[in-house]
């Protein structure tokens, strides 16, 4: 089948197009903004595959997304398209409004279109699949409980905010008008071709710098860990076995505190780091306490029972074995990780000279 993919570009949509390529007879058609978080390098093992298409596109551009349709005529539509960082929809909302929810309502309506212009069998055949955020649901006040696919909705910041908004608008659009739509909220994702803003590659290139490791509060937050590449079977396999109308919570069973995940990140760098590093004090003595960030939800966890027993997907990472092959990765591609930071990514892609 011809999947289309919005956010192809970023972290979890590249891990998603390139599982498909290199793993199932599939066709997708890339549709991404290319903003900061988009970068092409990421996509560098398929770009010349026949079966790879990529449109760059804003999904709240209607009139594109109804060329972009017409064109490539998909079997269905996975949706991860975002603005995601916390803390920059906390400096600046608008961007998260205008994309998460008039770019995902733009979106369905254009496939809405589409879908009733089909015949029948296409009809039939259609999937819209809404990638989210376990962040949606606010956070967990013991050690006990965990998220639900039935969980009741308390988002603490303007991006999960616009999360749940389009969450919301995703199933109003599978009631009220028959789309047939799927919603997936997964868990903190790890591993290759993270931008360097989040946690995890932002330590490991912090700490190979000498730079001090900035770890919110006291670094109590809980979070579930799921390795990108399994986030990426699980979405595959939702898109083509989930039933119409469902949710389903995607976890890694992976529950660490941020300051444990940071000094396991400064075990492996000790151990693995490159005779380049410029930084050969244990890695442990950057870790910086900072101010924590307002509205910080203490802890998040998802119970994945339901994906396990209806699809029968498992992630095949622990997060030890991840966080292995993810620092190994980072150390094994810090050109990939210097042409991001320095913003070269962007430039070579506008044909801007460094």
């Amino acid at each position: 089948m011809k999947i289309l993919v919005t956010g192809g570009a970023g972290f979890i949509g590249s891990a998603v197009i390139r599982h498909i390529i290199a793993n199932t007879t599939d066709e997708v058609v890339n549709v991404d903004k290319l903003t900061y978080a988009g970068n092409l390098e990421s996509l560098a093992s398929v770009a010349g595959d026949p079966r790879y298409h990529f449109e760059q596109v804003d999904i709240v551009d209607r009139d594109a997304l109804v060329r972009v349709f017409a064109e490539h005529q998909p079997d269905a539509v996975m949706h991860l398209a975002a603005e995601s960082h916390v803390d920059r929809s906390i400096d600046g909302p608008a961007a998260f409004i205008e994309t998460n929810i008039v770019g995902t309502y733009t979106l369905l309506e254009v496939a809405r279109a589409y879908w009733n212009e089909l015949d029948r069998a296409g009809r039939a055949r259609f999937r819209f699949h809404h990638v989210s955020t376990d962040e949606v649901y606010g956070d967990l006040e013991g050690p006990e409980g965990l998220f639900r696919e039935d969980t009741a909705y308390a988002p603490s910041s303007p991006y999960s905010a616009s999360k749940a908004s389009s969450d919301h608008l995703v199933r109003a659009w599978q009631r009220t008008y028959g789309l047939p739509t799927l919603v997936t909220n997964c868990s903190n994702n790890y591993g290759p071709y993270h931008f360097p803003e989040k946690l995890i590659p932002l330590m490991i290139l912090n700490a190979l710098e000498g730079k001090p490791l900035p770890v919110y509060g006291k670094g109590e937050q809980i979070r579930d860990w799921l390795y990108v590449e399994d986030h990426a079977r699980a979405l595959h396999k939702v898109i083509t076995a989930g039933e119409v109308g469902e949710t389903y919570n995607i976890g890694g069973h992976n529950e660490k505190r941020n300051i444990d995940v940071v000094q396991k990140i400064c075990v492996l760098i000790d151990e693995l780091r490159p005779d380049s590093s410029t930084f050969r004090q244990p890695a442990s003595s950057l870790i910086t306490f900072v101010a924590d960030r307002p509205g910080h939800d203490l802890r998040y966890a998802i119970d994945a029972g339901k994906i396990e027993r209806e699809l029968g997907w498992r992630p095949d990472e622990t997060f030890e074995t991840g966080i292995r092959k993810t620092v190994a990765w980072y150390l094994d591609n810090l050109d990939w990780c210097r042409r991001v930071q320095d913003g070269s990514y962007q430039r070579e892609r506008l044909g801007v000279n460094a």
